[in-house]
């Protein structure tokens, strides 16, 4: 998973076609995210922290002059970008333990969860009223959810448990894009991206040190795919899916990222060696369609 946030929408491409490869690319570059956190084969607070440390280090400067440009910034807004970090700190910590433990396949499906936790946020934080597709995609989500659910907890419980943390890690997700929403209020997009992957950062580092993670002395193939995880997801797919966000309609976009956990299922197999069972079809083509009735339910 990586942080999406709208760009400017009434901006023109330089090519009809351009945004639409920008999507594309974009979304191949957060759907193997799941991959190189397998391979680094570090705790999942560690490779969380590195992956945003490294790529909070490479934007700072032009999160500086953009922050210049923008100044003064407002303090409330710079406290929700920082909430924002908090919960994404929650989300790549639970999320990265997820495809550690268990299925990459599954985690990166229950994290994408986002839309249902949003949600319901809204209803009880905004008291925004939820259209009655809304609570039929729940019920389709949440079978699709129970099938892979049930049938990880038959086959192993360390799987269960690693599907808890994915839908966890899509709680915090929707946390953060809440917080997110309200911190663009008046914040650019850029700069509260910076300021809550800095802040995500240190919550990740905290964390690590806290749970005595150990932070060196890991193989070059980690150190490889930690690189991988900053400038390929957190770099890259970040501004390839701004920049379609500034150019598609939300409507054509926010379908779209739900095949992130197909990608990661499809990359799974030669990569990782994780076969796709039919349980797990049936369930995530019920939890997909399940979410992507709430997506439609939003823009109703």
């Amino acid at each position: 998973m990586t942080e999406i946030q709208d760009a400017h929408p009434h901006a023109h491409p330089l090519s009809p076609l351009l945004p639409y490869l920008a999507l594309g690319l974009g979304l191949a570059g957060i759907g193997i995210s799941a991959i190189f956190v397998k391979w680094a084969n570090a705790p999942g607070p560690v490779s969380g922290f590195y992956r945003m440390v490294i790529a909070a280090s490479v934007m700072a400067i032009p999160f500086g002059i953009q922050a210049k440009r923008h100044a003064p910034l407002s303090n409330r807004h710079i406290l929700y970008a920082a909430l924002a970090g908090l919960f994404f700190a929650g989300d790549l910590a639970a999320w990265n333990t997820a495809v550690l433990i268990g299925n990459a396949a599954n985690a990166t499906l229950f994290g994408n969860t986002a839309p249902v936790w949003v949600s319901f946020g809204a209803l009880i934080l905004f008291k925004e009223k939820l259209r009655p597709k809304f609570w039929s995609g729940l019920a389709v989500a949440l079978l699709g959810a129970l099938v892979i659910l049930g049938g990880d907890f038959l086959t192993h419980p360390t799987l269960g448990i690693a599907d808890l943390l994915g839908l966890v890690s899509g709680f915090c997700y929707g946390m953060f894009f809440l917080a997110t929403e309200r911190a663009r209020d008046r914040l650019s997009s850029l700069v509260s991206w910076w300021i809550s992957a800095a802040v995500c950062s240190v919550a990740l580092l905290v964390m690590s040190i806290a749970l005595g993670m150990p932070l060196t002395n890991y193989p070059i193939e980690t150190w490889v795919n930690l690189l991988a995880l900053a400038f390929v997801v957190q770099v890259f797919g970040w501004l390839l899916l701004n920049y379609a966000l500034g150019h598609l309609p939300a409507s054509i976009v926010a379908p779209t990222l739900l095949m992130q956990p197909v990608i990661t299922a499809i990359f799974g197999v030669p990569l990782l060696g994780q076969p796709i069972s039919l349980v797990q079809v049936v369930g995530g083509v019920l939890t997909l369609g399940g979410i992507f009735i709430i997506h439609r339910s939003k823009q109703s």
